[in-house]
């Protein structure tokens, strides 16, 4: 896995770590769910890339 790629993965699940927080402070359910999507769109980036690495080797 490269480092940008880590760093977008991460930065990615900080925002929306960050909705959905917002999204519960704020009883925004659209936001709080776009902000777990986020992080799920993350993980799943991370498992690929780690998929990825474990080949190269």
């Amino acid at each position: 896995m490269g480092l940008d790629d880590k760093i977008k993965n991460k930065t990615e699940d900080l925002s929306g770590k960050a909705k959905e927080h917002t999204g519960k402070a704020t009883d925004d359910k659209s936001l709080e769910n776009e902000g777990k999507g986020d992080q799920m769109s993350s993980d799943i980036k991370q498992a690929g890339e780690k998929v990825k690495d474990a080949f190269k080797h």
